[in-house]
Parts: C-alpha cells; sequence; structure tokens
C-alpha cells in the first residue's frame, strides 16, 4: 500500500538535499538536527529555548516514557504536545536503542522483546505492535518501527539475523500503524550493522513495505566515523530518493556535516546537551573544553560574532567559574550555546545547499574547526 508523501524535496547540491517536511504541528526544515528530550524534556533546558535556538523538531523516547509516566497516562492528559507544552513537531524512537543497551535485561524472540524495567525491575513485553501503539497514544508527529539493533562489531550471523527480524518487525509495525490520522507518519529502519550487502538488504527491503521515511540505525555505536560514512554511502542508492532519510543518534557536527553532503537530511543526538553538562562548548572554532584552568582569566566571549546571547555576553573566565564550582547554571548554559549552534549550523548547511555552494562551505567549516582557536582551547 503506497503512503502519502509529506515531504518536498526543495534543492541539491551534489548529494546534499534541503527539503520541507510537513507534520501535524508544523514544518520541519531539512537538513534538520532533533535535540532529544529523553523523558519529555531537555535536561537543563526550557522549550521556549528550543525555539528560539531554532528547533522545528525535538525527539522523545518511547522506552522511557511508556515506563514513567506511562503512555496511557499520557494519553489521557492530552498527548505529549500538550503534556510538555511543546507546541511543534515530535519524533518517538520506538525503543529498539533500548533493546540493544540494555543487553543484560532483556530477551529478544520473534514475538517481540521482553525486559526488566530499570527503574523497578517490573517484566515488559515490547512488539513491534506495542511499540506503535505506544507513540499513538503519546501523539507524535513521527513513530518508529521497532527494530533490532546490534552493536558494532558483531559477527554477520548476528547482524544478518537482526536484519531478517528487524524486516519481520517493519511489516508488523506497519500493520498497526494502519488507521493512524492520514497527517502523521511511521518511518522504516535500516540495519545491517557494517555489511555492505545487507545495509542494501534492509533498504531494500524496508522500500518494498512502505514508509512515510527511512532511517538507518545501528551506526555510532562503536565503529569509526569511516566505516560509518562507508555505510550511509552503500545505504542511500537503495533508499527512495522522494522521502525523507534520518541517520539515528548521530553525532559530532563533523559527522552531520559529512553525512549532510552524502544525502542525509534528519539527525538527532544527545552530546549537545550531554557535553554541555559537562563543561563543553561547540563553536565555530571547534569544541572548547571550560574545565581548563586556561579560562580562568579569560575574559572574552566564547564567540563574540554568534546569534546566540549567552555565547556572545558571558565570558570564558566566568563559565570556566560556574562549571568548576558545579553550578547549575553552568550547564544551562553550556546547552543552550550548543544547541543553539547545532541549529545554526544546520541553517548555514540549507543555505548553502540552496545556494549551491555546500562543497565551499563544508570546506571552509572543517577549516575553521582544524584551525581552532587554539590560544583559547
Amino acid at each position: 500500500m503506497s503512503l502519502a508523501n509529506h515531504f518536498e524535496l526543495l534543492g541539491r547540491d551534489g548529494e546534499a538535499r534541503t527539503g520541507l517536511l510537513t507534520t501535524p504541528h508544523g514544518a520541519v526544515r531539512t537538513p534538520a538536527f532533533m535535540p532529544v528530550g529523553t523523558q519529555g524534556a531537555m535536561k537543563g533546558l526550557h522549550w521556549r529555548e528550543m525555539r528560539d535556538a531554532g528547533t522545528d523538531i525535538v525527539l522523545g523516547n518511547t522506552y522511557h516514557l511508556m515506563l514513567r509516566p506511562g503512555a496511557e497516562r499520557i494519553a489521557e492528559l492530552g498527548g505529549l504536545q500538550k503534556f510538555t507544552t511543546w507546541d511543534g513537531p515530535m519524533l518517538t524512537d520506538s525503543g529498539g536503542f533500548q533493546v540493544m543497551s540494555l543487553a543484560q535485561l532483556r530477551k529478544v524472540k520473534e514475538q517481540g522483546v521482553t525486559f526488566r524495567s530499570h527503574i523497578d525491575g517490573t517484566a515488559i513485553e515490547l512488539t513491534p505492535e506495542r511499540a506503535v501503539e505506544v507513540q499513538r497514544l503519546l501523539g507524535s508527529d513521527i513513530a518508529m518501527q521497532l527494530d533490532e539493533c546490534v552493536r558494532l562489531p558483531a559477527e554477520r550471523s548476528d547482524i544478518e539475523r537482526a536484519v531478517q527480524l528487524s524486516l519481520r518487525w517493519a511489516e508488523r509495525s506497519k500493520r498497526a500503524f494502519e488507521g493512524a490520522p492520514a497527517a502523521n507518519m511511521l518511518f522504516g529502519i535500516v540495519q545491517g550493522g557494517d555489511s555492505p550487502e545487507l545495509r542494501r538488504t534492509s533498504a531494500r527491503g524496508l522500500t518494498e513495505i512502505g514508509f512515510h521515511g527511512y532511517a538507518i540505525g545501528g551506526l555510532a555505536v562503536g565503529e569509526p566515523q569511516a566505516v560509518m560514512l562507508a555505510m550511509i554511502e552503500e545505504t542511500i542508492p537503495s533508499m527512495p530518493a522522494d522521502r525523507p532519510r534520518y541517520l539515528m543518534g548521530v553525532g559530532t557536527p563533523d559527522d552531520l556535516l559529512e553525512a549532510v553532503a552524502r544525502g542525509i537530511d534528519m539527525f538527532d543526538c544527545v552530546m549537545p546537551t550531554r557535553n554541555g553538562r559537562h563543561g563543553m562548548a561547540f563553536t565555530r572554532f571547534g569544541q572548547i573544553n571550560l574545565r581548563n584552568a586556561r579560562h580562568a582569566n579569560d575574559p572574552r566571549p566564547l564567540d563574540e560574532e554568534s546569534s546566540w546571547p549567552a555565547s556572545r555576553n558571558y565570558s570564558r573566565a566566568y563559565l570556566h567559574h560556574l562549571v568548576r564550582s558545579g553550578e547549575t547554571l553552568g550547564a544551562m548554559l553550556l546547552s543552550g550555546i550548543n544547541v543553539a549552534y547545532y541549529q545554526n549550523l544546520m541553517q548555514a548547511m540549507r543555505t548553502a545547499i540552496t545556494e549551491r555552494n555546500f562543497q565551499l562551505f563544508r570546506e571552509r567549516t572543517r577549516g575553521d574547526w582544524a584551525r581552532g582557536d587554539i590560544a583559547a582551547r
């Protein structure tokens, strides 16, 4: 069954693409970066700061939300957007990554995965049907199929088994999604580890099933960046060109830049807020570790030309003091600075693609990161 396409491709420069994804809660400009609000909140940041930073769409975590406060409770309270007060688009993952990360607490079978809650040890079964049901109860604009993600390196036999199981789960997920509002979307997830052949097999199988969009999963799980980029290059030719392409759980600014150059449209990662909580700032000079003593007497801002006020208005000395003192404000400021940097980077990439000078932008940006702000770091 053919599914409606909510994605409009607006421009290309080489393999890099820019487009517009229409959801029930608004439009998403692509390439897009989704900050991760795992439990219905951005750690240390208010939703209005997400909007101010230029965020179009955020991510919520099915596994965590189904455990606490519970999908049924959120549905009774009006869905995720009303519950959280984030009024924009939201994507929810299926819980597949937690299936991998909770290896000591779960068992994977044909029917689904059973695991013990990390909160209270309660036994829980997550099937493709239940994963879709939970996401529909949450009310997310974009839901993901349940898949099995394999941590690399892994034996080929384990990767192949996970690919075939994920394809069978994809068919069940799509059937379970029937009856969802026409404007809502379900994405399939390509697996295949570091095997080009299995990546192509997975992508072609998902295309035959048919989804609103297609994600590449099972990367950024321990493999070098070169392997990740090679798998993107191997996979994309087997994915529909007219549908959004989502690289899950990625990544550093350099990962984003290189993946967009290879045709990826959407990303999510905890890195901007997680690194902010640990005293790390992302800037056009590269990453700056504000825990370092060299910043203690530095009156300069992180970037006097930044559009984000905290990057311009606070000295490195003050940010260093906050971080070293364990003040919550330090984590909040740096998390906001990092989210804003990521969104500015995405906007700059969209502009460069539209103006057809993406390769020049890519070279200049990587050059700035390589040169860095040596005296400040």
